[in-house]
């Protein structure tokens, strides 16, 4: 049985913009004249086999009503897929620097981003650092120093991935996908997984009758050819000159995804290289802190973006 869902305070107005070629979702809240030089518009971004409106439970904790977007990046969510069978690091960058001149040309904009959106961001920053005022890193780790001994079996392993079909799972009722999201992170209420769910997938017809299905593209599944070089992701971060705020959750454990391949040290590191950086630690939270403790997040954004 569907529990209830949870109500919107600030329901989130929906509209496509097309982006270098591609059909993009973006979620807006609060009128475009809110946005001023002191206090832009706050750009949301989100992670991998997320949804811009994932970030619906922050934007109704903030205090302040203010002009926010969010977008589902390509092959998420409703924004067209790439239409090819892998997909680049290095398009995120692509469409958010079209989104930026969409949505606010010439203007600098409050950036944030969670997880895969953490670390597309903390590149563009770097890359566009007039473009940004303020930065936020919800969990934006990045990925273990690789070395140029891996490329030949990260090449292989990509070639395999190739020819073979990748699916994600489908579910026969919303109630499921609820269900879903709720094992995925069991700190996920029952009432924002009921709301969740219809914004996560879609209703299909096949041959096994009505089910609902992920809204992703199966081809994120595969492995990525192209190594991560640490080295040049912190040229990218040393040019960061936007006031950087780090979020985690106390409950997050870097070791789950990675074991002993990324030690914390080497993050810590990497953090090190960025010139304005704030931290933020909140109790009761994983790594779907927007989800988890929406009103500590908002109340630690909202200190943030509004300071001097």
């Amino acid at each position: 049985m569907m529990p209830i869902a949870y109500t919107a305070r600030r329901p989130h107005r929906s509209q496509f913009i097309s982006l270098r070629g591609l059909r993009h979702h973006v979620l807006s809240w609060g009128r475009p004249e809110l946005a001023t030089t002191e206090r832009p518009t706050l750009l949301m971004l989100h992670g991998w086999m997320d949804v811009g409106a994932s970030f619906q439970f922050v934007v109704d904790a903030l205090a302040d009503e203010r002009h926010i977007i969010a977008m589902d990046w390509r092959g998420f969510g409703l924004s067209d897929s790439s239409g090819a069978d892998s997909y680049w690091f290095p398009d995120y960058l692509g469409d958010l620097d079209a989104l930026l001149d969409a949505v606010a040309p010439g203007q600098a904009v409050d950036l944030l981003g969670h997880s895969m959106g953490g670390n597309v961001v903390m590149s563009y920053a770097g890359l566009r650092p007039e473009r940004i005022r303020r930065l936020v890193n919800l969990e934006g780790f990045g990925l273990p120093e690789t070395q140029p001994e891996m490329a030949p079996a990260r090449l292989i392993e990509w070639l395999d991935d190739l020819k073979t079909p990748q699916r994600l799972k489908h579910y026969d009722s919303l109630a499921g996908v609820a269900q879903r999201l709720m094992k995925t992170n069991p700190r996920l209420a029952a009432d924002k997984a009921a709301w969740l769910a219809p914004h996560w997938s879609r209703e299909q017809n096949g041959p096994e009758g009505k089910t609902w299905h992920i809204l992703g593209d199966a081809a994120h599944k595969r492995a990525n050819p192209i190594l991560y070089r640490k080295a040049e992701i912190l040229a990218c971060w040393a040019r960061i000159s936007a006031p950087v705020l780090w979020v985690e959750g106390s409950e997050t454990q870097m070791s789950q995804w990675w074991g002993d391949r990324y030690p914390r040290e080497d993050f810590e590191a990497r953090l090190a290289a960025v010139p304005q950086l704030q931290r933020a630690r909140l109790q009761g939270a994983g790594h779907m802190l927007h989800h988890d403790q929406p009103e500590a997040l908002a109340a630690r954004l909202q200190a943030f973006l509004d300071a001097d």
